[in-house]
């Protein structure tokens, strides 16, 4: 399932290496995984990845996924916070990881959205869309709110709420949604938000994230195994 090992190199912190490597998630993502109805969205953040200036593109996935907490890639912080039964559900999928024979090596905590759908790239399809179901709820509300900031990356969240058959009517996903966006540009505030330190799972979970490159260069690897890629420098 190389696609989502793609779809997780977009939601990577952009780097030349995933600049270049565009044509090729471009051929990926057509697989048939992704419906097709979704795929002319996908082309806007594509076509942006592989022609804006990398520098314009890193500054707004900071602002985007970095200083806003409820855009956090970490999925596990939309429903648990810092709270202790954060721990517990982390632990869980950990053990889900290794009994897949995935080894997490790198910085980034378990519940780290391109994490996980870099180890559903080495999973059955039926297998990797249950799991990705178990998480529907926090895609959809992901979705929707960068939906509103009319953000070319709302159709990456589309496409995995499309493959997991997630609801966004559910209770869950309207729990969600109903919390108030913070704003990226309210510093003050986001001090606040942030000021309690977050639970630490492995190496400085403050180093980066995963580098689209070395998830790139395993699209061609079978997908027996896999490892977190080493973080990308911001």
């Amino acid at each position: 399932m190389k696609t989502f090992r793609a779809l997780s190199a977009l939601l990577c912190y952009p780097s030349l290496d995933l600049q270049a490597a565009i044509p090729a998630i471009r051929d990926i993502l057509g697989e048939g995984v992704v419906p097709s109805s979704h795929l002319s969205g996908l082309d806007v953040l594509l076509n942006e990845l592989e022609s804006r200036d990398i520098y314009d593109l890193q500054e707004r996935y900071v602002l985007l996924f970095d200083r806003s907490r409820t855009l956090s890639l970490n999925l596990f912080e939309h429903i648990h916070g810092e709270s202790r039964d954060r721990g517990g559900a982390m632990v869980d999928l950990l053990e889900t990881y290794r009994a897949g024979g995935f080894d997490l090596v790198g910085p980034e905590l378990p519940d780290h959205l391109p994490v996980l759908l870099e180890f559903l790239s080495t999973r059955p399809l039926d297998e990797a869309r249950a799991i990705l179901a178990d998480a529907g709820h926090i895609l959809v509300a992901l979705g929707e709110r960068l939906k509103r900031r009319d953000s070319s990356y709302a159709p990456v969240l589309a496409a995995l709420v499309a493959i997991a058959e997630a609801t966004p009517a559910s209770d869950a996903a309207q729990a969600l949604l109903s919390e108030v966006d913070d704003d990226p540009e309210d510093l003050a505030a986001l001090d606040a938000v942030w000021e309690e330190a977050q639970v630490t799972f492995g190496p400085d979970p403050n180093a980066g994230c995963p580098v689209g490159r070395d998830i790139l260069a395993r699209m061609d690897m079978p997908p027996a195994r896999a490892a977190n890629p080493a973080p990308a420098a911001k």
